[in-house]
């Protein structure tokens, strides 16, 4: 029996752990090219910044259905990993297509590919993390996924500084050399992943249907305030563009992005444990402070070093809120529809992004950064009131 436990418990430690391995591996694939990507289209393709929100907005929001799909159908088949690699294969073999591109539409198609695949694994990832966890550790769990992915958008963005310092201006090389962490993810999910099977006796019956009714006040409640929240949470482009606005070097930019990923992975653990102990609520509350007050600050720096010291606490703000959110959802929900309602909380929450990057990038062309980011600032707030006054 003793034997069968620590088995068991190694089961579960080794799902975690090539989970947050084939994370470090994509994400530094993805944070290579992130960084660079928005001055590639202005500098390169000479993008307009409101197209740049267009193309990120589409990107993010149309690749969302499939975020509600993936999970809903993740539970009817009772297995993750199929779905896994099919967006983890979609993600990292399409983003090095960037390399050839000639124009702004043909980056739209190969964001909407990258994010298709996202949209494919992302629900029933964080479903499997959820179903190998008690409710006791699921924040350390989503913790350490979290700080395991961001490790690898901190070895993104500084082999893109390297590159760039290398080879100045070679936005393409960056792209083909991204593949190469890519692969190797693949590689990893489907030679080491092993998904722990399905206790019959606890499996639903009958196929989850995809219903907020069906999820509980509880879910439904804290996934439209999320989406209030996720309306003013544009795209990261402008905040790279906003640093280049400053006055900071394009072969800086990359570094600044790695500061702000160093910070959310050495706080990604501790916030899980700490969410574990004294509430998922607390920290979530506290996450969309800290964002409310960055990006006001954002809109009002005007020297690098504000630009510094943004990213840091801005990586503060994303270890306080991606994991916790999604560890919460799976204690709102139970086993049989936490695929379909990771997938639910995504869907909304990424439909948001094509308005919020529209919104974004009209402001921004109209009445210049500040007007952009205090609209971000001030739904921030009102979705942490929101969140602290409803209660449970």
């Amino acid at each position: 029996m003793e034997f069968n436990r620590e088995k068991k418990v190694l089961g579960v430690r080794s799902i975690i752990f090539w989970i947050g391995f084939v994370s470090l591996l994509t994400d530094m694939s993805s944070e290579m090219i992130v960084p660079i990507l928005p001055l590639f289209l202005t500098s390169v393709l000479h993008t307009q910044i409101g197209t740049i929100g267009i193309i990120e907005g589409i990107a993010e929001s149309t690749a969302s259905v499939l975020k509600l799909f993936s999970g809903w159908f993740s539970d009817q088949i009772g297995k993750r990993k199929p779905l896994m690699i099919i967006g983890y294969g979609l993600s990292n073999l399409i983003k090095p297509f960037f390399a050839i591109t000639t124009s702004g539409w043909q980056v739209l198609f190969i964001r909407f590919g990258d994010r298709f695949g996202k949209g494919m694994r992302g629900a029933p990832r964080d479903a499997l993390i959820a179903d190998a966890t008690t409710k006791e550790d699921r924040g350390k769990a989503f913790g350490f996924h979290r700080a395991m992915d961001t490790l690898g958008a901190v070895i993104g963005p500084l082999v893109a500084f390297i590159i760039l310092n290398t080879y100045h201006g070679q936005y393409r090389t960056i792209f083909v050399l991204s593949a190469i962490p890519g692969v190797l993810a693949i590689f990893v999910l489907i030679f080491f992943l092993k998904e722990k099977k399905k206790d019959e006796n606890s499996e639903q019956r009958g196929l989850p249907k995809i219903s907020l009714k069906q999820m509980g006040r509880k879910f439904v409640v804290f996934t439209l305030i999320s989406t209030l929240f996720a309306l003013g949470n544009s795209s990261d482009a402008f905040l790279i563009l906003q640093t280049k606005e400053v006055g900071m070097k394009d072969t800086l930019i990359p570094l600044a992005y790695l500061v702000f990923n160093l910070t959310y992975t050495f706080f990604s653990l501790p916030t899980g444990i700490l969410s574990d102990r004294i509430g998922r609520r607390p920290v979530i509350i506290s996450g969309y402070v800290i964002f409310a007050i960055i990006y006001l600050g954002f809109g009002l720096v005007h020297h690098p070093l504000g630009i510094w010291i943004l990213f840091v606490f801005y990586g503060l703000y994303y270890a306080a809120t991606e994991g916790i959110q999604k560890a919460y959802i799976a204690d709102l929900v139970p086993m049989g529809n936490r695929g379909t309602a990771m997938g639910t909380f995504n869907a909304f929450t990424g439909f948001a992004a094509l308005p919020a990057s529209i919104i974004a990038g009209s402001l921004w062309q109209a009445f210049g950064p500040l007007a952009t980011f205090a609209t971000s600032s001030g739904l921030a707030i009102l979705a942490a009131i929101l969140l602290f006054i409803i209660k449970e």
